[in-house]
């Protein structure tokens, strides 16, 4: 029972910072925002998507968001800028929650960065992953160009 309370606090404190990491619609935020490729990015949101087809699928990026993550943990896309695969920032939204395996098997939990991390993770069962925004998380569909961080 302490367990189911300790993740649910947990998944509520990483949800609320899952939400701070995005810019309000207009203002840029150069803050470290989503990893891509290792690299921390900034963002600006834009707008929110409707949900694509069959024929244009492909034109979005899967971004991570992880619940139950380390501390510092940031959501995570699956490409980001001078990666061909790398979409301009349409995002697909997916949950990825940290397993009881993988919460065993790290102390303390690491910080993912990539799309490697995440699949490593994943494949080791140490991440279940699951289409569609976390309650409080950004929406499930939206554009959101990733920025250079300023350090100012």
């Amino acid at each position: 029972m302490i367990r189911k309370i300790t993740m649910a606090v947990l998944m509520t404190c990483m949800l609320a910072a899952a939400g701070n990491a995005f810019a309000a619609k207009g203002q840029p935020n150069f803050t470290p925002s989503i990893y891509a490729d290792g690299i921390a990015w900034g963002t600006k949101a834009t707008t929110i998507l409707p949900a694509p087809n069959n024929s244009n699928l492909q034109s979005f990026d899967i971004l991570y968001v992880i619940i139950n993550g380390a501390e510092g943990q940031l959501p995570v896309s699956d490409a980001g800028p001078g990666n061909p695969f790398y979409n301009g920032g349409r995002w697909f939204t997916h949950t990825a929650i940290w397993t009881e395996d993988g919460i065993i098997a790290h102390d303390p939990l690491p910080v993912l960065r990539s799309y490697d991390d995440i699949m490593t993770h994943y494949d080791l069962g140490h991440l279940d992953i699951y289409p569609g925004s976390p309650p409080g998380g950004p929406p499930e569909y939206f554009q959101c160009p990733l920025l250079p961080v300023k350090m100012w």
